[in-house]
């Protein structure tokens, strides 16, 4: 299912069919993608401007809590999906770039931060790129190599590494893990990844 149609939905009244009811989205059917000892221990580059638990909020506002994710939720609110993000019934995995990753692909591709905005369907494509949609959210230990696919249809790979390979072949590190929500959870990475 697209962002797109989700926010016409405004939010979901149907569950979303999960990780292992679909043979294409990952090797197997457990909804599970492998995370290395490195990855899981990382230090966060991330401080939250909240004294609100995260297991409290949504993943829309663990993003909003966070002084790191400012771009991100700026590109949330521009896509129009804020909403359909922050569905109670819905179970979200969301790779979160930080700001240094949104600076670093606007500098890549030579685009302005206005300029990527204001392109809604790209905007919507690499936001959906980052999210896993399932009956189960896919926290750092169930996690295994092989393929994804996410929201916007598209594959993602994560490497026997612990890194996950976006279609053209650039690759993100998972810096911070498991920042459980009441509708999923959030593993915060060092790069934006682009469809192809």
């Amino acid at each position: 299912m697209k962002f797109t149609k989700l926010a016409t939905l405004g939010t979901l009244a149907v569950s979303i069919a999960g990780l292992s009811a679909c043979n294409n989205m990952m090797p197997n059917k457990d909804a599970s993608i492998k995370a290395t000892t490195a990855t899981q221990s990382a230090p966060a580059q991330v401080a939250s401007t909240t004294s609100k638990p995260v297991a409290e909020m949504n993943v829309v506002q663990i993003a909003q809590s966070n002084a790191d994710f400012s771009l991100l939720v700026e590109a949330v609110q521009a896509a129009g999906i804020a909403g359909a993000l922050s569905d109670p019934n819905a179970n979200f995995t969301i790779f979160a770039p930080t700001n240094a990753a949104f600076a670093q692909v606007l500098q890549e591709t030579n685009l302005s931060k206005e300029q990527l905005f204001a392109n809604k369907p790209l905007l919507t494509k690499i936001l959906g790129y980052h999210v896993i949609s399932a009956e189960m959210p896919v926290y750092a230990k169930n996690v295994q190599a092989g393929n994804v696919m996410m929201l916007s249809e598209d594959t993602l790979t994560v490497t026997p590494q612990g890194t996950l390979m976006d279609e053209n072949g650039r690759t993100a590190n998972i810096v911070k893990t498991d920042l459980a929500a009441t509708n999923g959870v959030v593993h915060v990475i060092d790069k934006v990844l682009l469809p192809k």
